[in-house]
């Protein structure tokens, strides 16, 4: 989820057993010392570039992690 307000709306509408699988996407970089990724549309020219830089630093947090976390066998990502 790119937000806190966007995670408590999956979370509610996620089966039980796979709640522990909805997270926010910045918890994949916390070197980034953010939770919610803003809304690129209120942070002028440079929002977007800001967001997309937090949202390409995050992906490859997320990428690492589903390295670590797959079963055997998987193909990587």
């Amino acid at each position: 989820a790119m937000d806190r307000q966007n995670l408590d709306y999956l979370l509610e509408n996620c089966p039980a057993e796979y709640r522990d699988r909805v997270r926010l996407l910045l918890e994949f970089a916390p070197h980034l010392g953010r939770e919610d990724v803003p809304d690129p549309y209120y942070g002028g020219a440079t929002g977007f570039e800001y967001v997309l830089d937090l949202v390409e630093e995050a992906s490859i947090g997320l990428i690492d992690h589903l390295k670590r976390t797959a079963p055997p066998g998987t193909p990587a990502p």
